[in-house]
């Protein structure tokens, strides 16, 4: 979905638009899953990448600009554990028990009119 908004800076409010947001890479170098008895299944992701376009608008009572912006997160490292009980009839249900993200790097580029 898009974002939208208004910040207030100093003097004034600055009005923003993030549109057309689209994940248009997305890598997992490594990855892997193991089973915890008992328990259920972890998975780890290391040094996973994102990359993100995106159009932008801000207007302020100065000025207004839009354009186009392109986000890249690395490093990006996840762990999630899922636990894995049997429901009533047997069958095995998935949940997330737990979960712990960081990234890195993030290197935003925006490119604009001004």
């Amino acid at each position: 979905p898009d974002l939208n908004g208004h910040e207030k800076y100093g003097l004034g409010n600055v009005k923003y638009n993030i549109s057309r947001i689209r994940v248009t890479a997305v890598e997992f170098p490594s990855a892997s899953i193991s089973l915890l008895p008992g328990t259920g299944i972890k998975l780890v992701i290391a040094n996973a990448s994102l990359t993100i376009d995106m159009n932008w608008s801000l207007r302020t009572w100065m000025f207004k600009d839009t354009g186009r912006s392109t986000v890249y997160i690395s490093k990006i490292f996840v762990t999630a554990i899922f636990s894995t009980p049997p429901d009533h009839t047997g069958h095995t249900l998935i949940s997330l028990t737990s979960c712990r993200t960081t990234s890195g790097d993030i290197d935003i580029k925006l490119n604009g009119k001004s």
